[in-house]
């Protein structure tokens, strides 16, 4: 077969990692040229953007792009795919990392380019990026440990002990999936002899059931691990506390959704018989992640430590979606994932804001800042309702979803037997829901309406508190602002999101487009 040249227009799949990669090594190089970085930072993840939203509206008109590197043909060669679901989590990513480029600019340490901070913040994005468009396993791993050395240096860039301390958890059992990930795909090829998604589909079937298994099992535990999912997921609370605000806004909002996005791509497409057998084991994992998140952000009393756990709860929410593998309950998880990647963020962003002006970080020692700041008291109340799912917000319409294909799995409408699993996530959904609105609502009373701190003083105004000066409201609270704009505004009108996830979960349970788009023959 004669390979042709790929056409101009294909290029946009990889673009958004090539400008990543090449700014991220540029801005390194003058890290010592002057305090014009940040714009040319900013101008990088602007170019990506419109690189994410040109290929996002080439899918969903058009169906999967994918783009294969070099002269091997696929499966041989690395491709690099975008379906809807990739293609809207790299927009929804360099969002964020746009947002998060104007918030860093309150502090003296964030205008200051010399520490390295734009280059990883672009590698970060670059490695996510890769990992939600690539179409080759090996290739997701590779991402996956970009991700892992671009983490690693924004969480230790500013040197305090607590960091170092929360590098040494964070990076022991992300080193720890990686290896099972890895082990995973040694496995993995020597059963079908291939890493390509799209092949790996196709052959799947043919090979060995016991270890097709074991391979899924492997990649539940490893993506479980990297998306913070019961029972391993004490690293996170102990772990996104610790860098500045900025920086754990990043992680909340990138890191862990890859880990579920990877765990809905290998369980839904590429292995779907094999999740079959491990169903009740990702029904409690789901189950038990929906419930004692919420609960240690109820028991919590540092603030970005209770959100680690928000955090958390969320993960149970898309393990949900894989637990009842329906199109709603697919396209409630793709949509969620979406939503947390841009609820999660907003909330560090506003947690960042709150210990400044506030100057702690226990819940118990802040106090009276309605008063002092009720445009900051609103965002932080409105993405609380967003992360427990309650209309008219955003995250409402990914747990309405999940919450259909629940009832309709659960047989309790048809009169047909009963799946008691399917009842139990129901159940836990909607306590998920009902906790961490009294988790969110504890800390925003704590924070908020509280006038001073816990105790006996505990009504006498806080003269801790000081007001936002100008930096802080228009490269701080004005960022956030508009990101909670875009939620509340997604919330109001949701036609094109709930319509692009469904579409998306069409895709992973058919994905016969998909094989197309690389190159292979679809399974009859």
């Amino acid at each position: 077969m004669i390979q042709t040249l790929t056409p101009a227009a294909d290029w946009v799949v990889i673009l958004p990692v090539v400008l990543c990669l090449v700014g991220g090594a540029l801005l390194l190089m003058l890290r010592n040229s002057g305090g014009y970085l940040a714009s040319f930072a900013i101008l990088v993840v602007i170019a990506v953007l419109v690189c994410d939203a040109q290929l996002f509206a080439r899918v969903l008109a058009e169906g999967p792009v994918s783009m294969t590197m070099g002269k091997w043909l696929p499966p041989f060669g690395i491709s690099f795919t975008a379906d809807l679901m990739s293609a809207g989590f790299a927009l929804a990513a360099a969002v964020v990392t746009l947002v998060v480029l104007f918030y860093v600019q309150m502090d003296p340490e964030g205008r200051d380019g010399s520490t390295g901070l734009y280059s990883l913040i672009l590698l970060l994005l670059g490695g996510v990026s890769g990992a939600f468009l690539t179409g080759d396993l090996f290739n997701l791993y590779v991402w996956f440990e970009v991700m892992l050395i671009a983490s690693f240096g924004l969480m230790v860039i500013a040197g305090r002990e607590i960091q170092l301390d929360a590098t040494i958890k964070y990076g022991f059992l992300n080193f720890l999936a990686t290896s099972f990930f890895l082990a995973a795909l040694g496995l993995l090829y020597g059963l079908v002899g291939t890493l390509n998604m799209a092949d790996i589909i196709i052959s799947a079937p043919k090979a060995n059931p016991a270890g097709m298994a074991s391979v899924a099992a492997l990649f539940l535990l490893a993506f479980g691990t990297k998306a913070a999912a019961f029972p391993v997921n004490a690293w996170l609370p102990a772990s996104y506390h610790a860098p500045p605000a900025a920086i754990s806004a990043l992680f909340a909002g990138l890191l862990t959704k890859v880990g579920t996005y990877a765990l809905l791509r290998t369980m839904v497409a590429l292995l779907p018989a094999s999740r079959e057998i491990l169903d009740p084991v990702i029904a409690a994992v789901a189950i038990l992640t929906l419930l004692i998140a919420p609960l240690g952000a109820i028991a919590e009393t540092n603030l970005r430590r209770a959100l680690g756990f928000i955090v958390i709860g969320g993960i149970g929410v898309v393990v949900s979606g894989i637990a009842l593998p329906t199109l709603q309950g697919i396209a409630g998880s793709t949509v969620y994932i979406f939503h947390a990647i841009l609820t999660m963020s907003a909330l560090y962003l506003v947690a960042g804001l709150i210990e400044r002006t506030t100057g702690e970080t226990d819940t118990r020692r802040m106090g009276g800042l309605y008063a002092a700041n009720a445009p900051l008291s609103i965002l932080f109340l409105v993405l609380v309702f967003a992360a427990a799912g309650t209309p008219p917000f955003l995250g409402f319409w990914p747990k309405l979803l999940l919450l259909g294909a629940g009832t309709e799995q659960s047989g309790m409408t048809t009169g047909g037997q009963i799946d008691w699993w399917a009842v139990a996530i129901l159940a836990a959904l909607l306590l998920n829901a009902f906790l961490t609105l009294i988790a969110g609502t504890r800390i925003w009373a704590h924070v908020f309406w509280r006038q001073g701190h816990e105790g006996e003083r505990s009504e006498e105004p806080n003269a801790n508190l000081r007001a936002p000066g100008r930096i802080e409201t228009w490269l701080g609270l004005v960022p956030a602002g508009l990101l909670v704009a875009a939620i509340v505004a997604m919330g109001l009108w949701p036609d094109l999101l709930v319509h692009s996830g469904t579409e998306a979960a069409r895709g992973l349970l058919d994905p016969q487009s998909y094989i197309a788009a690389v190159g292979l023959e679809p399974t009859p």
